[in-house]
């Protein structure tokens, strides 16, 4: 105990009991020199640690110096620690209670045998951080640390010896103290992962990644360990050398959660099963040395009757000790060597029994150790050996003499006589005329000859085996055999040349063929296609083309300028093809090949291909030409279609409005008939002085029809419209003049008002319900009915006769006026002109032709004369006209 004696001058230096565990520890605090790190560790680790004991009873701290001031939680943790009751604590907040508190614990530290020295109650009460550090540390090292026993070791030592049995198997973890061993956070894992390799996937950690390694272990060891957090990753990582005191408490948590485990590893091992096996090991050895005796005594028998080479005479006497040998390895032998290896086998069995069951080894006696029975053995099998290969060399020369000098004659005898001939043959020149599917033939016929030389390869290196042999036996006739031999192995090798030779000249002969032969395809295949390309641009230059319109000679001229963009691609193809034929050429000439004949595959050839391709040169130029001329034409034509558009479009609607104006005047009604007349005479005029534009027109579509064009986009109308609507135009000029004049007359002879007139007009247009200038039949009854007719079927188609004599269906205003005026009239017109004839006649029933003349105008008179009958009256001259006959025949039968 004496060392704590002087180490009290040391003020504040305190450690643990009688045990005294940390001997050879530095001063924990040197004059209150407390590292800052160290401090800084210390109250987290320490701070953690008593959590994870007062949480038991419900409670924790927050601040180490602070909340174990009054004592009381420090008596808590002392209970829940040592599983005691402790003093009661008073209650009482002033110093001296707390005061009294803290020394109840200190007591009890005490009372545990832990030597507290220099720390007392007043400096934990006034929250002195190192004596309260130090106050925890003591409790930690008493209750967590002083009990741990590992193999003779206790305490500190107990721990570390502990940590470095569990991590031994990880090569990368050498845990030597309890500060910088752990920095690199690989102990903590190694130690979770050795008893609960699940949690960990250890194979994974980097030994230069502490700060993963260390919070990994710390994360596992809190989630499934239940042991907090007591340590910051960085701050160790950071220290240079973490805290000891920090770490052995962290580490103190993992032993007591692991050893559990450990008491019960302990207990399982020293569990021995105690082997009593002496009897049976002592019959072993008995058994062994017996073996080896019986062994090693047929071993020394037998070697000298191996080592026996005096040789025998005759073929008979070998034969029978080659018997006696065969014997000896097929009866006598085996059983010996089954003999050998049991005796090894029992051996090791032997050793391994005496082994486990704690015996001292077997020792046989002298020379029967297993390596001397080995040797014995060896120096046997040598001996074997030897004899049989002496046997069998003697037995295989007497033999082999006899036969083999026979063997040879045979094979030199076949050997020679196969040869025979094959020089000259290998020399012939027979394939510098031949072609190629000839010098085919020749090599398939060589190649089988090289088979054929290769299979007698064999027997002529039996002949020299067998010469080699003979003088090996030393055979009596060797001279002789050895010149034969020297002969044919000589003219062997001048055989082999010879056929390389030959080999190679047919070899190059069939590439160069080949090459030629492979030309003529290739100018055969690209010719093939050029000459069609070649004919086909000649059949397209010179197809004749039929086109209306300049998009479609711009397509044709696009297509030859495209057309002739392709030619140097074209020329030079033809190039190439050429240059296949001049390959050919020079292949015949530099290597004076025979050349069967011409190209086999195809009947195209230079001059041809030369030729046309002149031709499609020379028909380029004019189908330009052509395509020119074409698209001037086209031009021209174009402008021809404009030029005739251009009149119709101004011709074809002033027909149309013209017609329309025509129509207008005739059913408007401005002005007396005359003013009507007056005003269509002025379109009239107008109308035929726009007859120049219609013959120039004419003239613009004649030359269009001498051009042969058929269509033109630029105008809807062709001549044949302008044609027709000119015709109609001017029909109905004068078709509306006529029917004006007629309503002027039809008015003058029936005395119709221009009133009267306005208003037939008007009814007309009123009910020509169609517009069309006329009246259908039914328009024309509601036109009577509106006026107060009152008819019958009958009665209406008596009408429709008179006014529609034609039977269309239909009633013109003509027909109207003529209608209406007739049923207006005062007097039956017709005797009106019979009175007025009677006047001219003077009274009489009958007119003479002179009396006409003299009234009447000419022609009218001449009218009369030529239609009046000769009157046939009681009071008739000769030349008498009947005037009255003919006044009703003006008017028509039906007023009769």
């Amino acid at each position: 105990m004496d060392h704590h004696h002087h180490q009290q001058h040391h003020h504040n230096q305190y450690d643990g009991g009688e045990n005294d565990y940390m001997p050879q520890e530095d001063d924990w605090d040197r004059d209150m020199l407390l590292d800052p790190a160290w401090e800084k560790q210390q109250r987290k680790t320490f701070t953690a640690w008593c959590n994870s004991h007062l949480r038991k009873a419900g409670t924790q701290i927050d601040n180490i110096e602070e909340d174990f001031r009054d004592g009381l939680k420090l008596m808590l943790l002392l209970e829940v620690i040592s599983g005691e009751r402790l003093a009661k604590p008073e209650r009482g907040k002033m110093r001296v209670h707390k005061i009294s508190n803290v020394n109840k614990a200190l007591d009890f530290i005490a009372s545990k045998g832990v030597k507290l020295v220099s720390i007392g109650a007043e400096e934990i009460v006034d929250g002195n951080a190192k004596m309260t550090l130090g106050m925890i540390w003591t409790i930690i090292l008493r209750f967590a640390i002083q009990d741990i026993s590992v193999e003779e070791t206790s305490a500190k030592e107990g721990l570390l010896l502990w940590c470095q049995r569990k991590t031994a198997p990880y090569k990368n973890v050498n845990i030597q103290n309890f500060h910088i061993s752990w920095k690199d956070g690989l102990g903590f894992c190694a130690l979770i992962h050795r008893h609960r390799p699940e949690l960990i996937d250890y194979g994974k950690l980097r030994k230069d990644d502490p700060m993963t390694n260390l919070n990994t272990a710390f994360d596992v060891a809190e989630k499934y360990l239940d042991i907090p957090k007591m340590l910051d990753a960085e701050d160790i990582v950071s220290t240079l050398r973490p805290d000891e005191k920090a770490i052995m408490t962290y580490v103190s948590c993992y032993y007591h959660a692991f050893s559990g485990k450990q008491k019960a590893e302990t207990a399982a091992n020293r569990i021995c099963k105690v082997l009593a096996v002496n009897q049976e090991n002592e019959q072993l050895m008995e058994d062994y040395e017996k073996l080896a005796s019986d062994l090693l005594e047929w071993i020394r028998r037998t070697i000298p009757w191996l080592e026996n080479r005096v040789p025998e005479n005759t073929m008979q006497a070998m034969q029978q000790k080659l018997e006696d040998f065969r014997d000896y390895r097929r009866l006598h032998k085996p059983p010996k060597v089954q003999e050998k290896c049991q005796l090894e086998i029992n051996f090791n069995t032997l050793q391994t029994k005496l082994r486990l069951s704690n015996r001292p080894a077997f020792m046989p006696s002298e020379g029967k150790m297993v390596s001397d029975i080995s040797n014995a053995w060896g120096g046997l099998e040598g001996a074997e050996k030897g004899y049989e290969e002496w046997l069998l060399n003697e037995i295989r020369r007497l033999e082999r003499l006899d036969h083999l000098a026979e063997k040879f004659r045979q094979k030199a005898a076949i050997h020679e006589a196969w040869t025979d001939g094959k020089e000259e043959m290998l020399q012939d020149k027979d394939f510098e005329t031949a072609t190629l599917s000839e010098i085919k033939a020749l090599l398939k016929k060589h190649e089988a000859f090289e088979s054929d030389l290769a299979a007698h390869q064999d027997r002529v290196e039996q002949i020299a085996a067998i010469a080699q042999e003979l003088n090996e036996l030393e055979y009596y006739d060797s001279p002789s055999v050895n010149a034969r031999c020297q002969r044919i192995c000589d003219q062997w090798d001048l055989l082999g040349v010879l056929t390389q030779k030959r080999s190679e000249a047919l070899q190059r002969t069939e590439k160069l063929l080949e090459t030629i032969d492979q030309l003529y395809l290739e100018f055969a295949k690209r010719a093939a296609p050029f000459n069609n390309w070649m004919e086909g641009a000649m059949e397209d230059l010179q197809d004749t083309f039929i086109v209306h319109t300049i998009e479609e000679i711009q397509g044709l001229s696009t297509a030859h300028e495209q057309f002739k963009a392709t030619l140097p691609e074209a020329d030079k193809e033809r190039q190439a093809i050429l240059g296949i034929h001049n390959e050919i050429a020079k292949i015949v000439q530099t290597y004076h090949v025979n050349m069967a004949g011409t190209n086999p595959y195809t009947t195209i050839n230079p001059q041809e291909i030369n030729a046309k391709w002149d031709k499609v040169r020379q028909l380029v130029p004019q189908r330009d030409q052509a395509l020119v001329e074409e698209h001037a034409r086209q031009q021209n034509n174009e402008r021809l279609r404009r030029q005739f558009a251009n009149q119709a479009n101004v011709i074809g609607p002033w027909i149309q409005t013209k017609m329309e104006e025509i129509g207008r005047i005739s059913i408007e009604m401005h002005g007396t008939l005359e003013d009507q007349l007056t005003h269509l005479r002025q379109y009239e005029k107008s109308i035929v002085n726009y007859k120049p534009k219609i013959d120039q027109l004419e003239g613009d579509h004649q030359l269009i029809q001498e051009a042969l064009i058929f269509d033109n986009k630029h105008t809807n109308y062709t001549m044949e419209h302008i044609r027709v609507g000119w015709e109609q135009l001017l029909t109905t000029i004068a078709r509306t003049i006529n029917e004006i004049e007629n309503q002027i007359l039809t008015r003058d002879a029936k005395g119709i008002s221009q009133d009267q007139m306005n208003e037939f007009r008007a009814s007309f247009n009123h009910f020509d319900r169609k517009r069309t200038g006329m009246m259908d039949a039914e328009d024309f009854r509601a036109c009577l009915i509106s006026m107060g007719y009152n008819m019958g079927e009958a009665e209406f188609s008596r009408i429709m006769s008179i006014v529609d004599p034609n039977r269309l269906g239909l009633v013109t205003f003509q027909a109207f006026i003529d209608f209406m005026s007739r049923e207006t009239a005062d007097t039956d017109t017709a005797d009106q002109v019979m009175a007025s004839f009677k006047v001219l006649a003077g009274d009489k029933n009958y007119i003479l032709a002179d009396e006409l003349r003299r009234e009447l105008p000419p022609d009218q008179a001449e009218y009369c004369i030529a239609r009046m009958t000769p009157y046939s009256g009681p009071d008739t001259v000769p030349g008498a006209l009947d005037y009255m006959s003919f006044s009703t025949a003006l008017y028509g039968e039906s007023d009769l």
